[in-house]
C-alpha cells in the first residue's frame, strides 16, 4: 500500500505568516500611540487589529503544524529550532489574546497591563520570526532547491513489515542521480538510483539530522545541504565531513519491473 504526499513545506504557511505579524505589530503601535496622545480612534483601531492578528495567527498555525510534524526532519537541529519557533509564536498570540480579553471593549483605553502584554507578545513574535527565517535560510524548510536533472520531488508512504520485501518503485521511475523519500512506519528512507542501480539509505545526515532526500545526489554520493557532509550511498561511508558517522543503508532488489526494499 502506497500513498503520495508533498514534503517541501506547506505554501499556505508562508503566505499567511506576514498577516498576523503585521496586524499584531500594528495593534501594539496604535494602542501605544493612542494611549500616549489620548486618541480613542487609534486604540479602537488597535483593538480591531488585535482581533485580526489573532484570527490570522490561528489560520497560519494549521499549515505550520503540518510542516512541524511532517516536513521538518525528526531528531535534527531544525526540529529543536522549529519547536522553539512554535513555542515563541504561540506564546506571543496568547499574550495578545490575554491583553484583548483584559480590555474587554474596543472603546476602553488600554492600560499599562494591556500595553505590557502586547509589548512582550511582540518581542516573542520577533524572536519567533527570526527562528522561522533561520528554518528557511539555513535548514531549507519550504525551499525548492532541486538541482539539474533531479526530477520531480516524490514523497511516498509505504506499509511494510520487518524482513518483508516491499515494492517501492518501478525500474524506470527514477533516473540516475534522482531520489525520492519513503516513509515506512516511523522510518524515513531515501530510495535513489545510481549508474549501478537502485540503493536505499536513511534520510538523516549523521551530523545535525538534515534530510538527505532534500540534498544533492551525484556519482554515487549524496550531499546534505545543511553543512555539506557527503556519504557513499552504496556503503553509507562518510566521504566528506563535518559528519563522522556513516549512514545506514538498506538492501534493494530489482525484480522484473519492480524495485523492492528489504527492511
Amino acid at each position: 500500500m502506497k500513498s503520495k504526499a508533498v514534503l517541501l513545506g506547506h505554501p499556505a504557511h508562508a503566505m499567511l505568516v506576514p498577516f498576523p505579524f503585521a496586524f499584531l505589530t500594528g495593534a501594539f503601535l496604535f494602542d501605544t500611540l493612542g494611549w500616549l496622545r489620548d486618541v480613542p480612534s487609534w486604540w479602537i483601531t488597535g483593538d480591531y487589529l488585535s482581533v485580526a492578528g489573532i484570527a490570522t495567527a490561528i489560520l497560519a498555525a494549521g499549515p505550520g503544524l503540518i510542516d512541524y510534524f511532517y516536513t521538518v526532519p525528526p531528531e535534527s537541529s531544525a526540529k529543536t529550532r522549529a519547536t522553539r519557533h512554535m513555542a515563541a509564536n504561540l506564546s506571543a498570540v496568547a499574550m495578545f489574546a490575554i491583553a484583548w480579553w483584559i480590555r474587554a471593549e474596543s472603546s476602553r483605553r488600554p492600560g499599562l497591563a494591556v500595553l505590557g502584554l502586547e509589548a512582550f507578545g511582540l518581542a516573542l513574535l520577533t524572536a519567533g520570526a527570526y527562528m522561522g527565517g533561520t528554518l528557511v535560510t539555513r535548514n531549507l524548510i519550504g525551499v525548492d532547491h532541486r538541482y539539474a536533472n533531479a526530477g520531480k520531488w516524490k514523497d511516498e508512504s509505504v506499509a511494510a513489515r520487518p524482513q518483508e520485501a516491499v515494492a517501492v518503485a518501478t525500474r524506470g521511475e527514477l533516473g540516475v542521480d534522482q531520489m525520492k523519500l519513503l516513509r515506512v512506519g516511523d522510518k524515513r528512507i531515501v530510495l535513489a538510483r545510481t549508474a549501478a542501480g537502485y540503493v536505499a539509505f536513511d534520510d538523516r545526515c549523521t551530523h545535525k539530522g538534515g534530510s538527505l532526500a532534500g540534498g544533492v545526489m551525484m556519482c554515487g554520493t549524496v550531499q546534505c545541504l545543511w553543512h555539506g557532509s557527503q556519504f557513499d550511498v552504496s556503503t553509507g561511508a562518510v566521504k566528506a565531513g563535518p559528519a563522522t558517522k556513516p549512514i545506514h543503508v538498506y538492501r534493494v532488489k530489482e525484480e522484473q519491473d519492480e524495485v523492492r526494499l528489504l527492511l
